[in-house]
Order: C-alpha cells, then structure tokens, then sequence
C-alpha cells in the first residue's frame, strides 16, 4: 500500500521500532553467509578525504556494523527526514570513535551546494520517495564529478511467498526496484552496475514473521494489524505445522553509478 511521506515519517519510522522487527526476522533466518551490511560497505569505492552522504540514514546500523573499518579521512554526513530516526543514529554512533554530522533532509530538496560529496549512498530508501526522478536529480547535483552513487534496493519478487496470506497488494519497493532501477537511474548516471545480493530466508517460527508482517503497516492501521493476528497468524502457524519452515525471497542488491 502506498504511504505518503507524512505517514511513513510519523508512522512507520519515526523510530527503529518497525525496521528492527524486519531486521530481526533477516539476521535469524538469511542463508546467505555473509551480512546485509558487511557486504554493501564491501562495495563502497572512494578516494581518500572523501566527503560522503548517506540519504535516509534510519538507526545508523550501516556505520554501526562497520565501525571498525570506516576510513578515518572520510567526513561524513547522516540524514533522514525522520527526526526520531536521527536521534536514535546519534545515540547509537555516540561511542564510536569516527566523528559524524547529522542534519535532517528530504531526498527531493537535498539542503547541500552543487558538487558537495564524493560518495552518496541510499541504502534501501528511494523507493519511499514519492518523485524518484526529482530525487535522483537532486543527487546527480551534489555528487561531485566522478563521484560515486550506491543505492541499494529489494528484488521485485521480494516476498512473493506473502501473497498466500495477504491479499494482493503493491508493495512500495516496486516503484524503485533491482528490475527497474537501472533504468530510473539512466537518466541521470552515465554508468550504472548492478551487484546482486542472492538470499533465501528459512523461516521455522511464527512469531517473528507476524512481527515482521505488522511492522509493514502503518502505527494507526488498527484494524489491519488486528487482522493478520486474527486471520494470517493461523494460516502461517499451520504452514509452519505442516511443513515445519517458510521458504522466502528475500534477494536485493546495490546499483553503483557515476
């Protein structure tokens, strides 16, 4: 179901709470080795005394899962348009010794000059924004030339296994997905690659499935979170009874640009 960006910043994010219920489900249950956030800084190229900016920052955990390896000449800049958001990246970056700075911003009116940043990143965000080409244009601007641009997003059958439970429904990662990204970000980036991140979840208990299930609808959805404990938890529960684990695509990548 489509949000509009008031909703899904008072809503849906105005903390961790609902990432951290989906995140939960990821770090239990993926099969492949090696973690979400390992694996995109893996791909991260910048030169040194680099100026970077991470878009829709949420909690933090990227730098967080990696605060062992950030480059020390690296200035960095962490956003979101959540305020609540933002703070718990403060709380949560507040030991780790690499210094950051924290502003809130909208991917569509970037508040940064032309050519400001040699790195941009949006990790699993642009599909939130309600112009994907405004935003991509507003991160063409203040990537410096020869800069890179990294934005990562989820396969556009991501989930499908959902659609036994749940009726059928456009998910929001659909407008901006690893099927459809390269071409969106072709109008503004000469180069586009795309490096896939291939998982399978094996999910064997109910609970942080519906977890994850409620987190996707907004706080005020009353009557839709009452629902899926009624009518999908059961559905979930005698699946896992009569097949003892839930198989689900949850594959996603990173489209690197300049």
């Amino acid at each position: 179901m489509a949000q509009d960006s008031d909703t899904l910043r008072t809503q849906q994010y105005h903390n961790a709470s609902r990432l951290t219920a989906r995140a939960t489900l990821h770090a239990r249950f993926s099969t492949n080795p090696t973690r979400w956030f390992t694996w995109l800084f893996d791909r991260f190229q910048a030169p040194a005394n680099s100026d970077v900016l991470e878009l829709g920052c949420g909690p933090g955990w990227l730098w967080l899962s990696n605060r062992e390896r950030i480059p020390a000449d690296w200035q960095i800049t962490l956003t979101d348009f959540s305020e609540g958001m933002l703070t718990e990246a403060q709380q949560n970056l507040a030991f780790v010794s690499h210094p950051f700075t924290f502003a809130v911003a909208d991917v569509q009116a970037i508040p940064y000059p032309n050519d400001s940043f040699g790195m941009v990143i949006a990790n699993h965000m642009l599909y939130h924004a309600p112009d994907i080409p405004a935003a991509l244009a507003e991160i063409r601007r203040v990537l410096k030339t020869g800069g890179r641009f990294y934005a990562s997003t989820l396969a556009g059958d991501y989930m499908r296994e959902f659609e036994q439970f749940l009726p059928r429904r456009r998910p929001a990662h659909l407008s901006f997905n690893l099927d459809n990204g390269a071409e969106l970000l072709a109008a503004q980036f000469e180069h586009v690659t795309l490096h896939r991140y291939d998982n399978t979840l094996v999910v064997t208990e109910a609970e942080p499935l519906i977890a994850y299930l409620v987190s996707m609808t907004p706080q005020s959805a009353i009557e839709l979170q009452e629902r899926i404990y009624r009518d999908v938890a059961p559905l979930v529960l005698r699946h896992l009874e009569e097949h003892s684990e839930m198989r689900l695509t949850a594959s996603s990548g990173l489209f690197e640009t300049w």
